[in-house]
């Protein structure tokens, strides 16, 4: 097998992440958003012969001054004929031959369960993390498939909000929106004193994609001139992610997020998106939100974790 490093082809990047429905943060334009915000980035195709098997993007920084971290999160980005073995030879492949100075950490969190993972492949790696779990929904369902997925309560307040004629919901991609939305999380983590990605990346993200129309959606609800819940999707190949979402009293007390969330499925069934992931879920921390996504009717993941 042969790894190439950063000077790579995005066309056939772009074309195999989206064939494998690879997560945000193996998309390229993931890496490019954060390359602009001076976050060090490096990419690797793995060739067997003339077959590309995997793609590896790494977040890297420098710890203690002079060890190089390196993260790849939710990868390789695997073709699904690869063998564990091939795989576990991937890993070495990659540590080997990364661009980083001789003192060197490597971390990869495999976009899968813990029962997906053979215990071939990561052979000699310790788990050093709990996995993530999150919910993933299938969008290449008829509509009134997924419909009938939704748990019941939660359809039936889906229904109720629906019928309220006074609420206007759109979801377009919009940046005017967008950038409302922003400020609406910087108020949020500010109150609840939380931490995440710099809202500078939602912008980074969206001018890295060379059509921005394909790169986000912003799916809101008025009420008279308010609007009073709101939420931003991420577009990468044929997945989109779930990033932020907002809503004032009046848009909880209407259940605004329900018919938020049905109508952004309805939008990006309509783009070609095939899988919809709703990101975190921790029913001990954030039992509302997670009961909220699994209400979707998705299929709750919790990933194998972080190896070294």
């Amino acid at each position: 097998m042969k790894v190439s490093w950063d000077h790579l082809p995005q066309a056939q990047w772009e074309e195999f992440h989206a064939l494998q429905h690879g997560a945000l943060q193996q998309a390229w334009t993931y890496g490019d958003a954060l390359t602009s915000l001076d976050v060090v980035m490096h990419r690797a195709m793995v060739w067997d012969g003339g077959r590309l098997v995997a793609l590896a993007q790494f977040m890297c920084r420098r710890i203690v001054g002079y060890v190089s971290l390196a993260s790849c999160t939710r990868g390789p980005v695997w073709h699904p004929d690869t063998t564990a073995a091939q795989r576990a030879l991937v890993y070495r492949l990659l540590r080997q031959s990364i661009p980083l100075p001789r003192l060197k950490v490597l971390l990869f969190s495999p976009d899968r369960a813990l029962p997906e993972v053979d215990a071939v492949e990561i052979k000699g790696m310790s788990r050093v993390m709990t996995g993530y779990s999150t919910v993933l929904l299938d969008l290449t369902s008829p509509l009134t498939s997924l419909k009938e997925g939704l748990e019941g309560k939660w359809r039936n307040r889906l229904n109720k909000v629906l019928l309220n004629e006074k609420l206007r919901v759109q979801v377009q991609p919009s940046l005017k929106r967008c950038q409302w939305l922003l400020g609406k999380e910087m108020d949020q983590r500010e109150a609840k004193k939380f931490h995440g990605l710099p809202t500078d990346f939602v912008q980074a993200y969206i001018d890295a994609n060379t059509d921005p129309r394909q790169s986000f959606a912003v799916a809101y609800a008025e009420l008279g001139k308010n609007t009073v819940a709101a939420m931003l999707f991420l577009i990468h190949g044929r997945v989109a992610s779930y990033h932020m979402g907002w809503a004032d009293d009046e848009g909880r007390q209407l259940n605004a997020h329900n018919a938020l969330m049905w109508k952004a499925m309805v939008y990006l069934q309509e783009l070609g998106v095939e899988v919809l992931d709703l990101g975190g879920i921790n029913t001990h921390d954030l039992p509302g939100i997670s009961r909220f996504k699994l209400g979707t009717g998705g299929r709750a993941v919790t990933l194998a974790g972080t190896y070294f």
